[in-house]
């Protein structure tokens, strides 16, 4: 799917401008300067973890150019030090933004600071690849698709798998009516990004070269907690920080679905399992989303569902695959012809084996994702995953997050709106009030 963001290329941006060389003399001494094959000049907001990983696929392209990074924990640039030692490094990425003049940006942080990050670059025309989910909160993801498109801004959220051959693969077995429409679909996850346990009371040491103000972002602020509490792994379990199981997973495992179907916003969202402390999300969700019907589907609605930890479709589903094994990790698509199992990351595998033995499966080809994003900001192509896909994928996933605090409620949703219609209590999740002095334009 392409997206609009990309649209207008850097050359044609060009030619458009440079009818307007006379007013704006300085500006175009800066475009022609930086011709579409010229350096993408990238900074990276985070220096570990995935942010790494992001980082280098990012610098690997042979158009870009590494000038600086952010990171709230200077013991996590070391490597970065050493890889790009011209690169600057600063603890708080708005002065990265205030002193730098680059043309993107990766955000590879901790879920709670995706929006006010991406969104900080957005405003000031930067093209950003941002990590899944897109944002802490639907509000967030909403704000940063929308600014995003009205600005013609290229982006990209780092679902890389959905630039792959295997989620390829899925979403045009689908589209090509292999297993005919789709009636229903199980997809699941074994991690457990959450917590049944109690809250420490107690004040650890920060640690050495952690500017724990600074990682705490638009957060409330509270006591540091030690043995990998918050930081630098287990913040995804955190309700202010994270967004559990979800937001680790759901957006890459419900990628081929929305992507094949072609979904819209879900009609309705029940959790099934236990809800979350106040503190810690919960482990085991099973989320019932109801979706209205699309051109892949039986008319009507299209019941979803997920499930995470240690929880499984159920046994009449998972008898479906014959002798084929559960994946750890994916989806089960159920069509009136047939059934498609699609493992995270695997082959798509078509059911039953009598039914397809001997199909021939399509060439789909595969993308390097970071490098499809360096692209489109040099105005060659266009990205496949921009926020106006993800924005709303990931606002799906963040509808199951809200659910699990109403333990056994359908909630109704109105995706126009961005509201519950029927649970006004559930309304008040959609929007976090940002700690004082955090406060970003667009949001």
């Amino acid at each position: 799917m392409n997206s609009p963001f990309t649209s207008t290329s850097r050359r044609r941006f060009l030619r458009t401008a440079a009818g307007a060389a006379f007013a704006t003399p300085l500006i175009m001494r800066d475009l022609l300067a930086r011709p579409p094959s010229s350096q993408v000049i990238h900074a990276s907001f985070g220096a570990g973890g995935m942010a790494w990983a992001d980082l280098n696929e990012i610098a690997s392209h042979k158009s870009v150019r590494m000038v600086a990074v952010a990171d709230v924990d200077s013991t996590r640039t070391a490597e970065f030090r050493k890889k790009f030692p011209e690169a600057r490094v600063y603890a708080d990425y708005r002065q990265l933004l205030d002193k730098e003049k680059i043309d993107s940006v990766n955000v590879s942080t901790p879920d709670h600071m995706h929006a006010p990050q991406g969104m900080a670059a957005l405003q000031r025309g930067i093209h950003v690849y941002g990590q899944k989910p897109l944002a802490h909160d639907l509000y967030e993801c909403r704000q940063l698709a929308e600014v995003a498109h009205k600005k013609k801004l290229v982006t990209q959220m780092g679902i890389q798998i959905h630039s792959a051959t295997e989620y390829r693969l899925a979403t045009r077995l689908v589209q090509d009516g292999v297993i005919g429409k789709v009636r229903e679909v199980h997809t699941w996850s074994s991690k457990d990004w959450g917590d049944n346990g109690p809250l420490p009371q107690r004040q650890d040491p920060i640690p050495a070269g952690l500017d724990w103000n600074l990682w705490l972002g638009v957060c409330a602020d509270r006591p540091f907690i030690g043995q990998g509490w918050y930081h630098p792994g287990n913040w995804r379990r955190r309700l202010d920080f994270g967004t559990g199981t979800f937001g680790d997973m759901g957006c890459h495992i419900f990628d081929p679905v929305f992507s094949a179907l072609k979904l819209t916003a879900p009609i309705s969202v029940k959790s099934l399992g236990a809800a979350p402390s106040t503190h810690s999300w919960a482990n085991n969700a099973v989320i019932e989303y109801v979706f209205p019907a699309t051109p892949f589907t039986i008319p009507g609605k299209i019941p979803i569902t997920w499930y995470d930890g240690s929880k499984r479709p159920p046994a009449d589903v998972i008898s479906l695959l014959g002798k084929v094994k559960l994946p750890d990790q994916g989806s089960i698509i159920i069509g009136t012809d047939g059934i498609l199992v699609v493992p995270h990351v695997g082959r798509p595998i078509l059911l039953p084996d009598a039914k397809y033995t001997g199909f021939k499966y399509p060439d789909v080809g595969s993308a390097n994702h970071w490098h499809e994003f360096i692209d489109a900001v040099a105005g060659k192509g266009s990205t496949s995953a921009g926020f106006d896909y993800s924005g709303p994928l990931t606002e799906s996933i963040l509808l199951g997050s809200v659910a699990t605090r109403f333990p056994n409620q359908v909630l109704d949703w109105n995706a126009g709106k961005l509201r519950f219609t029927n649970v006004a209590q559930a309304n008040q999740l959609v929007r976090r009030t940002y700690r004082k002095g955090w406060d970003t334009k667009g949001l």
